[in-house]
């Protein structure tokens, strides 16, 4: 889910979202971004997909109930089926149309840990475990570390950022377009949104890597928010480093949790920076306390 003040309310809460939604007003917005590759808005994750000659690769499918707007917006642009559909992490809001993409022949690629969580899924922010994915919904697809997929005139390296947003998050790099999809590594006014196996440092480190790919025009998708730039993630990997620092500095001098809250270490500076409020900044200090060392 997304890292932003109201989205953080949902974390990981992909069916809460879902079932408060009325998918039918929800209009796919289409961004072409240049080399036969576009970047698609609706409800949910956004969507990247790459064109090739003979098929398409897609990044993350939103919610179930948007499938049919999708594919609609993709047969705008191509007649060529989407080959391959990778997904960034486990969340609904990027894997729910798995199913109807996966029926109609794509191959679901995504880490290992991305069909562990959606074969067991963990308990969501309401404390309610949603239910195990359907098998057509799996990635048939897995890996550890990297891989490369292709269409004819189109890759995508795929690339496993460890222990960030939850324990099997991707980016996946269009080298032929310099077109970066980074699923919900964060972004500019977002604060960092660590769900299950995720972590700060991972997420620090995770922006680090994958700001290596690519060079200074590369075009960045996050998984939730406008098209962004190398600078912004920049801008925003510092953010998370004062962050982290301010929290751990606290934990080091022996508050407790509800010790570091209550000094309130990201007001007023960086809260106002990110556009956040303070329920949004209890959940981000407690969530790097938790997860930090």
């Amino acid at each position: 889910m997304g890292g932003g003040g109201g989205n953080d309310r949902l974390i990981h809460g992909s069916a809460d979202a879902a079932q408060q939604q009325d998918f039918s007003k929800v209009d796919v917005k289409t961004t072409a971004l240049g080399k036969n590759t576009y970047m698609l808005e609706g409800a949910g994750g956004n969507v990247t997909i790459a064109v090739g000659t003979n098929g398409v690769i897609m990044v993350d499918a939103q919610f179930a109930p948007m499938h049919d707007k999708l594919k609609a917006a993709i047969a705008q642009i191509t007649k060529q089926p989407v080959a391959y559909l990778i997904n960034t992490h486990y969340h609904g809001d990027h894997t729910g149309g798995n199913a109807a993409f996966a029926k109609e022949g794509a191959i679901i690629v995504a880490h290992q840990n991305v069909k562990n969580r959606l074969v067991n899924p963990p308990a969501g922010a309401n404390g309610q475990t949603p239910p195990a994915s359907p098998p057509e919904a799996l990635p048939v697809s897995v890996f550890s570390d990297k891989t490369t997929i292709a269409v004819a005139g189109q890759s995508a390296q795929v690339i496993h950022i460890a222990n960030a947003h939850t324990d099997g998050d991707s980016v996946v790099y269009f080298p032929e377009a310099n077109v970066l999809a980074i699923g919900d590594q964060g972004g500019p006014d977002r604060y960092p949104n660590i769900s299950a196996g995720g972590g700060i440092d991972g997420m620090i480190a995770g922006t680090e890597a994958f700001l290596k790919l690519g060079n200074a025009q590369t075009k960045i998708v996050p998984g939730h928010g406008p098209l962004a730039t190398k600078a912004d993630f920049q801008a925003y990997h510092d953010v998370l480093v004062k962050i982290r620092d301010r929290i751990v500095k606290l934990k080091a001098a022996g508050r407790t949790e509800d010790q570091a809250v209550a000094a309130k270490p990201l007001a007023p500076d960086i809260q106002a920076q990110q556009k956040q409020d303070d329920a949004a900044s209890e959940r981000v200090v407690r969530a790097v306390y938790q997860t930090s060392k």
